[in-house]
């Protein structure tokens, strides 16, 4: 399957996702942006626009693959810290780095799909 083909106006192949305990799969990321909003506020609009936030390993990828498409600002990931739920890991795309922040916290937000591979 051509994945690059299926893509919709807008939309950016960002690479394949190797699967730990899921199967393998091809992220896409989708257009527009949000901006200075919480957690809460970015996971409903990534969902608004037919998506999801992207996990710390797919906002990795964004970085290293698609990092052109990004301001320079931090964006949400879709993953609460580990052990302090109240956190949520973010991924800043000026120095490459990832780290927690409060879900109160104003930041960027993209919206990703997944294409599973048959």
């Amino acid at each position: 399957m051509q994945v690059r083909a299926t893509l919709q106006d807008g939309e950016t192949y960002a690479g394949l996702i190797l699967g730990k305990d899921e199967a393998d799969y091809h992220l896409i990321l989708l257009p527009g942006e949000a901006a200075d909003v919480s957690w809460p506020t970015a996971a409903d609009w990534a969902s608004s626009q037919g998506g999801a936030l992207p996990t710390r390993r797919e906002l990795a990828l964004l970085f290293a693959n698609a990092r052109g498409n990004f301001e320079r600002s931090w964006y949400w990931s879709s993953e609460p810290h580990e052990t302090r739920t109240q956190l949520v890991w973010g991924q800043n795309f000026a120095s490459g780095i990832q780290t927690i922040y409060g879900r109160p916290y104003r930041g960027h937000a993209r919206a990703i799909r997944r294409i599973p591979i048959p």
